[in-house]
């Protein structure tokens, strides 16, 4: 019996990425989605438009937009969860640890001033300088900005320490979400302006970060806490985990022209930490919670890496499905 002719070239490129066809439905469905939940669960939002249209923008607008937006879906799938907890307070559920944090942090970093016993957030609502409100407040701006933009640079230089970087970030933030439903804790700020009794409070204050507002005649920390989704969450301080998982991805990240910035991150690392506490919206306690926190997590995902195979081909097909598209082979037309 002869033998059919193959209709496709041996040396045709197999793909390097899994179609996108079904986003074409399945991104606008999941926004659709996402929003009748969010309005049912939590009231509507103007952030929730921008999100789903920077979402759809990004998936529809051209081919590296759409592997990007793939790419950050991880980051997406964040805030949701941080949005969301709005609608679950997390002192509903359980006590809200407000004296047992602030006589412990001050049994163990108590500072002696004017023959009185002091936590050292105490201590800087009385001792504050106009250069370290400045500098307080830049180093509070970059707890975001910096991880979001070091993720954006990695994914166009090292895709798959990219999804490392993203997976242990969203691991960071489940484990301190889960610590902040086990134990919910006061921040500094609350024992100062309502006292050591618990008081229900869905708004946030921007605490010593008003300092730099108040500087610049701005309303920037103000609105970003007005829309805080969790009072109180002190503990672990995410704010300090956040650096600390930047910072260790910097120096997995081998290319010797990034020596500058990896100097920057630990700079900016400390400054957060530095910051935390002199703006009184953590506890040394809290810093030292998010540090941990961030090292757990960093443990854990490579602990997966090494010894599930599971994992590994996940995070393999997270690259994959972000890769370029191939160009299609050229035709060579027959003699």
């Amino acid at each position: 019996m002869a033998h059919l002719p193959s209709t496709t070239s041996s040396t045709e490129p197999l793909p390097l990425r899994p179609t996108t066809g079904q986003g074409r439905w399945l991104v606008p469905a999941l926004s659709a989605a996402y929003m009748l939940f969010s309005y049912v669960l939590i009231g509507f939002r103007p952030e929730q438009l921008v999100l789903v249209a920077l979402c759809n923008g990004c998936y529809f607008l051209s081919d590296t937009t759409r592997r990007f937006i793939t790419g950050f879906s991880i980051f997406v799938v964040f805030w949701v969860l941080y949005d969301y907890m709005r609608a679950f307070p997390n002192y509903a559920y359980r006590a809200v640890d407000v004296a047992q944090l602030y006589y412990t942090e001050l049994r163990l970093f108590g500072i002696h001033s004017a023959g009185k016993l002091l936590t050292p957030n105490e201590f800087f609502l009385l001792h504050h300088y106009s250069v370290l409100d400045v500098l307080c407040g830049i180093f509070y701006l970059c707890w975001v900005p910096i991880p979001l933009g070091f993720a954006g640079y990695l994914f166009f230089a090292n895709r798959r320490l990219f999804f490392e970087f993203s997976l242990t970030f969203l691991l960071v933030n489940i484990i301190g979400f889960i610590i902040y439903y086990l134990h919910p804790a006061a921040p500094p700020w609350f024992v100062q302006q309502h006292g050591l009794e618990f008081t229900p409070l869905k708004m946030g204050s921007t605490a010593g970060l008003a300092r730099f507002d108040a500087f610049f005649g701005v309303s920037i920390f103000q609105s970003i806490y007005a829309k805080n989704a969790n009072v109180f969450a002190a503990m672990p301080s995410l704010h300090s985990a956040y650096p600390v998982v930047v910072v260790f991805y910097a120096f997995r990240n081998k290319t010797d022209s990034f020596q500058v910035f990896r100097l920057f991150f630990l700079i900016v690392m400390v400054g957060i930490w530095f910051a935390a506490v002199y703006n009184s919206h953590h506890y040394v306690l809290d810093v030292l919670a998010g540090i941990s926190v961030a090292l757990t997590g960093i443990g854990l995902l490579r602990l997966l890496l090494a010894r599930s195979a599971g994992f590994r081909r996940l995070l393999e097909y997270f690259v994959l499905a972000t890769a370029p598209a191939r160009s299609p082979a050229p035709v060579i037309p027959s003699s």
